[in-house]
């Protein structure tokens, strides 16, 4: 067993967190994950009212009685999201952690904090983890530069953002981004992270609610096949490499091109039904991380989890005290 301070504050067996992916995170997927003993996030904004959200917990934890959290990520919206009633629901179903993104979660830190509610913020740069530190969160997940999302417009790697995080924070940090192995888990650790999340690595188990042709995709590609897009227009996103994904990125570069141009190839809607639905893999954009390339098979969430903690076990066990002079 791997003990950090991010197992004893959530409860969980090992340091591993399925964090929050628009369309994959139910109740499938997440209670797969607690089961196995790490920690996922049911991704709130995926069910379309908060409603359908507190069934999505309701059906999650018939599922499992072990810890799981939702993702709340506050993005600005044409239509208003009901931001209050989507907490609302968080709290009162019981659920004690929740993971944010997206811009500041300092409006819905009081009431969370109240409920006893241990809140995760996501952060691509080191000075925005300090700032959501100093607004109350107990955990930032840093999002280093090979992640699938939207890594920010420093371009910063992981290697150097997750120990210059954790060299300003006193709370605890999960490192985020390229990360599907053992050797990943034992990386982080060795920076001073006290777990991993991963994204593409649980996007390829048999219980991610997601076309087959998706998960043998990843299982194919390499660290190669991802793309930066938005970049011109100031929200950089690494998606998966294939034709829709090219034309965005070409259309991007054009002189005075706005978001407009792409929005009907980018549609996440479109994805989400054209690819991670039916599996037509050159019909819509889809997010994957460079960690394609350190995935080399489909399994189960349990034996994902069981085999990186084995990995990470033997590595820091072993294989790095064996290189010691004695």
């Amino acid at each position: 067993m791997i003990r950090t301070r991010v197992t004893e504050l959530f409860g969980i067996d090992h340091p591993l967190v399925c964090g929050g992916m628009t369309g994959l995170g139910t109740a499938e997927l997440i209670s797969a994950v607690a089961k196995a003993g790490a920690l996922g996030f049911l991704t709130a904004l995926t069910q379309p009212t908060p409603e359908a959200l507190a069934a999505e917990i309701t059906r999650t934890q018939e599922l499992t009685d072990r810890p799981f959290g939702v993702n709340l990520t506050i993005l600005p919206t044409i239509e208003p999201v009901p931001y209050d009633d989507y907490r609302a629901v968080i709290i009162e179903s019981g659920v004690k952690v929740v993971e944010t993104a997206g811009s500041s979660p300092e409006p819905h830190l009081p009431d969370f904090k109240a409920a006893g509610v241990k809140v995760i913020h996501k952060a691509t740069s080191v000075r925005h983890a300090i700032s959501a530190a100093r607004k109350g969160v107990d955990v930032i997940s840093i999002d280093g530069f090979e992640c699938a999302g939207h890594p920010g417009e420093d371009d910063v790697p992981g290697l150097v953002l997750i120990p210059a995080a954790v060299a300003r924070l006193d709370i605890p940090v999960i490192a985020s981004g390229g990360i599907a192995t053992g050797a990943g888990l034992a990386a982080a650790l060795a920076l001073g992270a006290d777990g991993v999340n991963m994204g593409t690595r649980f996007m390829a188990t048999t219980e991610a609610p997601i076309h087959a042709n998706v998960k043998q995709q990843i299982v194919a590609n390499t660290e190669r096949d991802t793309l930066l897009v938005f970049r011109e227009f100031h929200n950089t996103a690494r998606v998966a490499r294939n034709g829709i994904s090219e034309r965005i990125a070409e259309i991007g570069r054009r002189p005075g091109a706005t978001f407009a141009d792409v929005a009907e190839l980018a549609s996440g809607a479109r994805g989400r039904a054209n690819v991670l639905g039916a599996g037509d893999m050159e019909d819509g954009m889809w997010w994957a991380s460079m960690a394609q390339g350190l995935i080399e098979e489909i399994g189960s969430c349990a034996e994902v989890v069981t085999a990186i903690v084995e990995e990470a076990t033997e590595i820091m066990g072993k294989r790095l005290p064996s290189l010691l002079d004695r």
